[in-house]
């Protein structure tokens, strides 16, 4: 009797409603024991007799690889008229779940468990959770019938939360009896794309517009004394919503919530969504400005997404449900383009001072500009292999390459943002792009696909260049970071002695230091090494990744002694010394290296006019005060 209500609601509401032909699942999620480590579900699918396929959702849209963690669904047990049956694990693709349904079955009853991780997971693992706070991915806990497509199934879901927790999420609360949540029911592409995030300590900050839709920035953090940002942050991220929907002209969402998980034991990423950004950063984030200033513009790349990416999608990437090999091949417009605009948009709202956006880029630049990798993987391979290279490991990675197409694309997008301003006489740029390629009408979320033509239309549009040989030359390059943009637009490149601020706040948030513009490695602060650039100093003098730098020229190790080290062999002209335990083995090394040390700046330059600043100038100064 405890569910009668609901299900007379349920009937009521398909009776008027029009879902007479959808099929339906009836989720309900136990989240009592998150700090076990364990959600414990329940579903009942409609379905018929005969052979079925339930699927755990495998292909996540945003993460363009096979991440769903099967391997943490346990205690499987499936029902039919509350007698179980026997089901099997698909040999070859195993998060299918093959079972034979008796006749005249009308639903399945079907409950697993999924174990969190304990640790800090992996981004293949996007399980999130710690002792008081839980970022919910439904994928996690539900199958669902692989024939059927996700947009034609109806879930009713249900969420038991830990005494005291609140939640934030996109889907509509329908009623609330103690600690159980009820949702209105939605499309299961819908609940998929809507995770909910839910912790002890919680704030919710309205960031809405004058005039518009709902947005709101919601905090969930392990210390509630991490919850408090300044006005000025939060001002910041409504000039973000205002310079967004004022560089798109148009949104495809009814609302939309910054999901902000503030914690130290869990993995720091982030994951685009209709009306809603999966934002993991660390705890401290909005009350210490340096590790701020290394999440700036998190939360811009994926509120971008919601235009480009989400609305605006590759067709290789928009395959309709979660069991299908995605292509990534357009992924330096996915990925690229977003990481650029991400990037502008934290410039023109304040999250970046016009001077932390070009030290960013200068970084960028540099890293790219040493990148060995390049010589032999062109950008397209780095996009059509990326399901791969999320994974990759970080020794060789300069060599190796990995997803690239964040950083070139950022680059790539810089330059044409410049040629369509230097072609127009600064009439029109890549904002005019933006407006078409991603406008439209206010729309609730809404797929519209695209594929390489499409993009060259548009631009076209814009400006009439040969934008086909454009991007096909960026795409096929070999030896050759793309630092046109940077040149074009009024800027060059240079290296300084000082670390630039933001890479002072790199190497302090990752505890590294970064030598590879001069000695040629990245070592962390306990020195280990991460990697080795191919064909510098410390290359040539048999430093590989992994090793561990014991003493530099006779002392123990230290940030403080290898900065030392490299001004000595510069005023003395002497190697420099390094002890060295490769696994079990020591060994002496010598580098000779004697250029001091070198950091990456943008230096402006007078002969070209200075496009780059009007690239980041706000759209809506005349509005506020900058």
């Amino acid at each position: 009797m405890k569910y009668f209500p609901r299900v007379i609601f349920i009937v009521i509401f398909f009776a008027f409603a029009g879902f007479g032909q959808r099929e339906r699942i009836i989720l309900k999620v136990d989240a009592t024991d998150t700090p076990k480590h364990l959600l414990h579900t329940s579903e009942s699918i409609e379905t018929e007799g005969g052979p079925v396929t339930l699927y755990f959702p495998r292909w996540i849209p945003g993460y363009h690889d096979p991440t769903g963690p099967v391997v943490d669904m346990a205690g499987l047990f499936i029902k039919a008229e509350g007698k179980i049956i026997q089901w099997r694990r698909d040999p070859v693709v195993m998060n299918a779940i093959h079972c034979d349904v008796p006749e005249g079955t009308k639903a399945l009853d079907v409950n697993f468990d999924f174990i969190l991780p304990p640790e800090i997971p992996g981004p293949a693992n996007a399980a999130a959770s710690t002792a008081k706070l839980l970022i919910l991915e439904w994928n996690h806990v539900l199958l669902y019938p692989e024939e059927i497509r996700p947009d034609s199934i109806t879930v009713f879901t249900e969420i038991t939360l830990p005494d005291g927790w609140k939640y934030f999420t996109a889907l509509r609360q329908d009623k609330k009896e103690g600690n159980n949540i009820y949702f209105n029911p939605v499309s299961l592409t819908n609940l998929i794309d809507s995770p909910l995030l839910t912790g002890e300590y919680t704030r919710q900050i309205n960031i809405t517009p004058l005039s518009g839709v709902p947005h709101f920035l919601d905090l969930v953090s392990d210390d509630p004394a991490t919850l408090n940002m300044s006005e000025n942050r939060i001002r910041d991220y409504k000039h973000l919503v205002t310079e967004a929907n004022a560089l798109f002209g148009t949104h495809h969402y009814n609302h939309y919530d910054f999901l902000c998980t503030l914690s130290d034991n869990v993995y720091h990423q982030g994951l685009e969504h209709h009306q809603s950004s999966d934002d993991r950063m660390p705890e401290r984030t909005y009350v210490d400005s340096t590790i701020f200033l290394d999440n700036a513009s998190l939360l811009a790349h994926e509120y971008t997404h919601s235009w480009n990416g989400k609305f605006r999608r590759p067709i290789g990437l928009a395959t309709g449900n979660y069991s299908s090999p995605m292509k990534g091949n357009l992924l330096w417009v996915y990925e690229g383009l977003t990481q650029y605009l991400g990037k502008v948009l934290a410039a023109r709202s304040g999250l970046f001072t016009p001077e932390q956006y070009r030290n960013d880029l200068a970084n960028i630049a540099a890293f790219m500009d040493h990148r060995p990798g390049l010589s032999w993987r062109p950008l397209q391979d780095a996009t059509d292999e990326a399901q791969l290279l999320y994974y990759s490991r970080d020794d060789y990675d300069s060599w190796r390459g990995s997803v690239d197409f964040y950083s070139l694309g950022d680059l790539i997008w810089l330059d044409v943002d410049v040629t369509i301003r230097q072609l127009s006489n600064n009439k029109k740029s890549l904002d005019n792009f933006c407006k078409i390629f991603h406008g439209g009408e206010n729309n609730a979320p809404e797929v519209k696909t695209y594929d390489f033509e499409d993009v060259i239309k548009t631009l076209n549009e814009i400006v009439k260049y040969d934008w086909k040989d454009f991007f096909q030359k960026k795409l096929t390059a070999l030896n050759h970071p793309p630092l046109e943009g940077i040149e074009k637009s009024g800027w060059r490149l240079v290296y300084k002695d000082e670390p630039n601020e933001m890479q002072k706040v790199n190497e302090e948030v990752s505890q590294s230091i970064n030598l590879f513009y001069s000695i040629g490695f990245i070592v962390d602060f306990n020195g280990k090494v991460q990697d080795v650039l191919k064909g510098s100093p410390a290359d040539k003098s048999g430093m590989s990744p992994d090793i561990n730098i014991i003493a530099v020229n006779g002392r123990k190790f230290s940030r403080e002694i290898i900065h030392e080290a490299i001004k000595t062999a510069k005023e003395n002209y002497t190697p420099i010394e390094f002890i060295i335990a490769n696994g079990d083995f020591y060994s002496v090394v010598k580098v000779e290296y004697y250029g001091g040390e070198k950091y990456p700046y943008l230096e402006r330059d007078n002969s070209v006019p200075d496009l780059l600043t009007a690239i980041i100038m706000p759209l809506t100064y005349k509005n506020r005060k900058i």
